[in-house]
């Protein structure tokens, strides 16, 4: 397999602060008065929005670009775009490439829809025979039909990025590059996006998508680089980049889940929850939690008295409100005899996380029985829970809130398939 992308010893040196130059007499002898002959010293202050980054991509590779913003990824890719060139290093690549950049990039605002069809397939070397082989392929996939005689500036910010992403995925690129502007459109739409950078691949095209959505990455990527301050962070399997990247921003999601100092809370505070933290099987930090994790989730508490037969229990919502399910160690018949006073923890251990990947909230009680009983200590929806997207059922598709909000764990059997019931046990 022959490379398609070779980035070596890529660099990107930015000018910053620089002063205007005085365009005025009164002006510059003004500033000759402040600051004699020789006295003047314009220091040239610059930033490495890219720093020696190397990697190579071979043909038919999808490949996710993560990083916080800042980080270099745009640059990266403008590079990669020739829209801008580097400071230092170089950057081969093979065959026609497209680029999704910003919503509308290549787009002229006073020409229509069809007509900026044809203006990128020339900005693409195509002749007009092979833009017309594609055009209803293109006008079908993006949903503008109705608007497709009107010029571009009147199309919504929604309606430019399904045409734009419509026109690069069709016209034949050997490299596609896809920057975040897919945030933009629907949950159905991004789908479609998706699915055709999936088809694109098995064609033997080469994908490079940026996405903040980690889920997105996952599903779609076999590879996943990470840069960070300009520099190549990691380069690898998706579940081992993501899961490194995600720890090391996790910081300030932890510090939420201390409930010492929240004051809006009910109940006599015989019993006061101090902090919730999330677990994985061995006892450790999760930091990241992904749709059927195992998860450990540890409620940890300060007693001022011993309190006896009490029982703890939490409830899930959605970010909008909706409550997903309530649990409790009196509803599942399990005995708390005494809690002494001083400081404990109590631990909740969930074989597989059937949450479909969104941002949920817990509200937490400690009661002598039901939710509803006499209470130690209430807090609703006081601690977040994002659920971030994982390949659970290894086929590459990834759950979202279009699936609901939760998933079943299930088994398929394919057995049966024409054969007649009557005979199935045969």
């Amino acid at each position: 397999m022959s490379e398609s992308i070779l980035v070596e010893n890529l660099s990107k040196e930015y000018e910053i602060g620089r002063a205007p130059q005085e365009t005025m007499l009164r002006e510059r002898l003004v500033n000759m008065l402040l600051h004699p002959i020789g006295s003047i010293h314009h220091r040239k202050q610059t930033i490495w929005a890219l720093r020696d980054v190397s990697f190579r991509i071979e043909e038919g590779e999808v490949v996710g670009i993560i990083g916080r913003n800042g980080a270099g990824k745009s640059t990266l890719l403008k590079i990669l775009s020739k829209i801008t060139y580097p400071t230092a290093g170089s950057v081969r690549t093979r065959g026609r490439l497209a680029s999704l950049l910003e919503v509308g990039t290549g787009f002229h605002d006073e020409l229509t829809g069809r007509e900026n069809i044809y203006l990128n397939g020339s900005i693409l070397g195509m002749k007009k025979k092979e833009v017309d082989a594609r055009l209803d392929a293109i006008i079908s996939f993006s949903g503008v039909e109705p608007f497709i005689e009107t010029p571009i500036k009147h199309y919504s910010s929604g309606m430019r990025l399904r045409l734009g992403f419509a026109v690069a995925a069709h016209l034949d690129p050997d490299v596609l590059i896809v920057d975040e502007v897919l945030a933009v459109g629907d949950a159905g739409f991004r789908k479609k996006c998706l699915n055709a950078m999936e088809d694109l691949s098995k064609g033997g095209r080469t994908v490079l998508f940026v996405s903040h959505s980690m889920g997105a990455v996952e599903g779609l990527c076999s590879r996943v680089i990470w840069i960070n301050d300009g520099q190549l962070r990691m380069d690898g399997s998706p579940g081992d980049v993501i899961r490194s990247y995600m720890t090391l921003f996790s910081d300030q999601q932890q510090m939420a889940h201390d409930l010492r100092h929240i004051e809006r809370r009910l109940g006599t505070g015989e019993i006061r929850f101090t902090a919730v933290e999330f677990l994985s099987a061995v006892r450790n930090p999760q930091l990241v939690t992904r749709t059927g994790d195992r998860v450990v989730i540890r409620f940890r508490y300060h007693a001022t008295k011993t309190v006896s037969h009490p029982s703890i229990g939490f409830k899930v919502y959605t970010e909008f409100g909706a409550m997903v399910t309530s649990t409790s160690t009196w509803f599942h018949g399990i005995e708390i005899p005494f809690i002494f006073p001083g400081d404990g923890y109590i631990d909740v251990d969930i074989a597989s996380l059937n949450l479909v990947p969104a941002r949920y909230m817990l509200s937490l009680w400690f009661s002598d029985g039901s939710y509803d009983s006499h209470v130690y200590d209430r807090l609703d929806q006081c601690v977040r829970l994002d659920v971030e997207a994982s390949n659970f059922h290894g086929s590459g598709r990834t759950m979202d809130t279009a699936h609901g909000i939760v998933y079943f764990p299930q088994s398929w059997d394919l057995c049966g398939i024409g054969r007649d019931p009557a005979l199935a046990n045969d």
